[in-house]
């Protein structure tokens, strides 16, 4: 319940301050939402975002540790503890889906993967890659989008070594979620020259968006029409 109050909290929090925020553009209203949404959720909600985003969950760790970067910049977070708990948060979501290949196999993930808008085709693809390239894809597959979120259930449908699984998911999380953080922390820092800019950066967001929107609308349909046909 705790956990639950305190998501809720910050959402209504994020809601009024988007509220009270002037309009001056979509790119700068997406960056003060995302940063309050963090300052105000701190490092369990960077944890919680990030055991999502590793547990196939569509929660892009692209449109995460950046602003946590903002936050560092801002000085409402420190470097340590935004690396730490996302690395945490990736090797908890991780485990989720190792436990999810190890325990219930391919046929787990295709009943339940469906309302994740995980489909047959990623998995195919992720697994074909971890039989391929061997137990250092994991590693590899860190740092690769789509295939990132699922990596780690085909690693348990093999059996993977646990050990070695959690240091290269460790190893791969840490250094991918440190360099999206350095990316977002730079970026608040030259903030003021970008925002020169931003009328550009907005048609590229929503251009961006409304792909985002086709692509999963596409494979929920998808999904859908091949769970009646099925």
């Amino acid at each position: 319940m705790l956990l639950i109050d305190t998501i809720v909290a910050a959402t209504n929090a994020t809601k009024m301050a988007a509220d009270k925020m002037p309009a001056t553009g979509i790119t700068a209203w997406i960056a003060q939402v995302a940063t309050h949404f963090i300052d105000t959720t701190g490092y369990i909600g960077i944890m919680i975002l990030m055991t999502l985003e590793s547990m196939v969950a569509p929660v892009p760790s692209e449109a995460v540790m950046p602003f946590a970067g903002f936050a560092i910049s801002n000085g409402t977070l420190s470097w340590t503890g935004v690396i730490f708990f996302s690395t945490l948060g990736s090797i908890i979501g991780s485990l989720i889906g190792y436990w999810m290949g190890a325990k219930g196999g391919r046929p787990l993930v295709e009943k339940w993967g469906k309302y994740l808008l995980l489909d047959k085709h990623d998995l195919d693809i992720t697994e074909k890659w971890f039989t391929k390239r061997g137990d250092i894809i994991v590693f590899v597959c860190r740092f690769v989008p789509v295939v990132r979120h699922v990596i780690s259930i085909p690693a348990g449908m093999g059996r993977m070594n646990l050990w070695k699984f959690s240091i290269y998911t460790i190893i791969g999380a840490g250094i991918w979620n440190s360099m999206l953080t350095i990316a977002g922390f730079y970026l608040k820092k030259n903030w003021g020259e970008i925002m020169r800019y931003s009328h550009i950066i907005d048609y590229f967001i929503v251009f961006a968006i409304a792909i985002v929107i086709i692509y999963y609308g596409y494979k929920l349909y998808s999904t859908r029409k091949k769970s009646k046909s099925a």
